[in-house]
């Protein structure tokens, strides 16, 4: 026995755990991290409750924006940056031309709501459930690898990206080009029906 009463075997394991915090000594990243993360939530269940198609559209930025920010703070500037970009402002950008195009009502809209509250939430709560499990699935025994670039670097990921995801990265771009034309070509038509 030591001096403090540990044996000897366990002196470098009770080192190491008091060295390095702990679950319940969180750091103020892991606090910026779930508070963000709780205002990304609570931004995402108001787009999807909100009667108001533009107000919807306006949490989505507030959502989608607060993504990029956890991914900030999980170091990923590359990904956190094409957040911002692409969907904050190219996707909800889209949408609200889209609102304007078609002359959406601005107000509250009684068409935007099917009564289905109750079987939405099931669904929702399904998906959410397959989606961690799938997630969680797959990444049990993936190890992070150390050497080489960061995994949230712009090398690391550019070079996944355009080496693996091509074809899907160029058919999402299709897909808004493709909404935006029929965004168009609703307008018009509503036009041509009036005159």
């Amino acid at each position: 026995m030591t001096t403090t009463g540990v044996a000897p075997t366990l002196a470098p394991a009770l080192a190491a755990a008091t060295s390095h915090p702990g679950f319940l000594s969180p750091t103020g990243v892991e606090i910026a991290f779930v508070l963000v993360g709780i205002a990304t939530l609570g931004a995402a269940l108001v787009t999807v409750t909100t009667r108001q198609l533009v107000h919807a559209a306006l949490w989505l930025i507030v959502a989608l924006g607060g993504l990029a920010v956890e991914y900030l703070l999980l170091t990923a500037e590359f990904i956190a940056w094409v957040q911002v970009l692409i969907y904050v402002g190219s996707v909800v950008v889209l949408l609200l031309f889209g609102l304007m195009l078609t002359r959406a009502p601005i107000g509250r809209s009684p068409d935007a709501d099917s009564e289905n509250r109750w079987a939405a939430l099931a669904v929702a709560i399904a998906a959410a459930g397959t989606l961690v499990w799938v997630v969680v699935d797959a990444f049990r025994t993936t190890w992070i690898e150390l050497d080489g670039p960061a995994q949230g670097s712009t090398e690391a990921t550019g070079s996944f990206l355009f080496r693996h995801w091509v074809l899907p990265f160029e058919a999402l771009s299709v897909l808004l080009l493709a909404a935006l034309v029929g965004a168009i070509v609703l307008s018009r038509r509503g036009r041509e029906d009036k005159s």
